[in-house]
């Protein structure tokens, strides 16, 4: 394949403090210089790939850019690892926040970003979890390596509704959890029953209490959401749970005092899907392509093109958006 090689990518442009994404033809030369070249088949779409398409510096710093935090497709170029033809995951480390990302037909990354494509999985399924599924699963491997088993009573999913929240219901009701999922979205809750919630509350279920503990209610929990939410989850779980917390759109402070870790002995897990080793990754694709698998996650992910994109981010950045999306570029 030559440098001058085309092929499209979504672009965001800065202009007079405004930002746009549009299709645009790139060239093969325009890509990074590093190990691994992929030609992109899908990606997968996060409130990340949201907050890059509308110029938030803290996720890109520089423009125009090809977000995209997710990609998977086929190697065509490679140094020798992975091999010319496998089939390939690439998910975190600086993939479309300042690396051209997903939204291209191309990605040019190093040789550690890859991780081969579990058997019997191809590049649409890999997207249809992407970094949402990862970090799902991430954070039910850190409770069940605390000791977390079903017998100890329910668990919370917070933010159950999205991306994340939803593969960790289905997870979890898989492995026999009673599953209570928290979710602001009332229109969600047949959704989340038909993922294996036992049962479905409000985020009243999480209101600000003066108090410094609360009667336990949940045995471990997932969340997703930070803030607010996550100190007054935290009064909630039995002596010695567990609570993995992977989110923060409730906000990044935790206001909360030390009575739950003192009195109770309840252990705060933080999961990072982004920078951790290419092991641990790979770990959690094979239980997702195996045990893990969330079969109704996959029934009901929507597909769309790139022309889609800019309504679909937008509906992100609004709390709008519901279930798994992924990005074809062959449509």
């Amino acid at each position: 394949m030559t440098t001058d090689t085309e092929f499209k990518a979504w672009r965001v442009h800065e202009k007079d403090g405004k930002y746009e994404g549009a299709e645009e033809t790139r060239r093969i030369e325009d890509l990074p210089d590093n190990d691994v070249l992929i030609r992109v088949s899908h990606s997968s779409l996060n409130y990340k790939d949201a907050l890059s398409a509308s110029g938030n510096k803290g996720v890109t710093r520089n423009f125009p850019h090809t977000p995209g935090i997710d990609a998977a497709g086929e190697v065509v170029e490679s140094n020798g690892r992975p091999a010319v033809g496998r089939q390939v995951i690439v998910t975190g480390y600086d993939l479309g926040m300042n690396t051209d990302g997903g939204f291209g037909e191309y990605i040019r990354v190093p040789a550690d970003w890859c991780v081969e494509m579990p058997s019997g999985w191809d590049a649409r399924t890999a997207m249809i979890y992407g970094t949402a599924g990862l970090t799902a699963g991430l954070c039910v491997a850190k409770l069940l390596r605390m000791g977390a088993v079903p017998d100890q009573g329910p668990v919370a999913v917070t933010g159950a509704s999205g991306a994340v929240g939803s593969v960790a219901v289905e997870i979890l009701a898989g492995q026999g959890f009673k599953v209570v999922a928290v979710s602001g979205k009332a229109d969600q809750a047949d959704t989340l029953k038909e993922l294996g919630a036992t049962d479905v509350v409000g985020r009243d279920a999480l209101e600000t209490s003066k108090k410094p503990m609360l009667k336990p209610a949940y045995a471990n929990a997932v969340d997703t959401v930070g803030g607010g939410p996550l100190a007054e989850l935290l009064k909630q779980i039995h002596p010695g749970g567990s609570v993995a917390c992977c989110g923060l759109v409730a906000g990044p402070k935790l206001e909360t005092t030390v009575m739950p870790f003192i009195l109770r002995g309840v252990n705060l897990l933080g999961v990072d899907s982004v920078e951790i080793p290419l092991a641990d990754k790979q770990a959690v694709w094979q239980k997702l392509a195996g045990e893990w698998a969330c079969p109704k996650t996959e029934a009901t992910a929507r597909d769309i093109g790139r022309k889609d994109l800019d309504k679909a981010l937008q509906a992100f950045l609004k709390g709008e958006s519901s279930g798994k999306i992924v990005l074809d570029h062959s449509l």
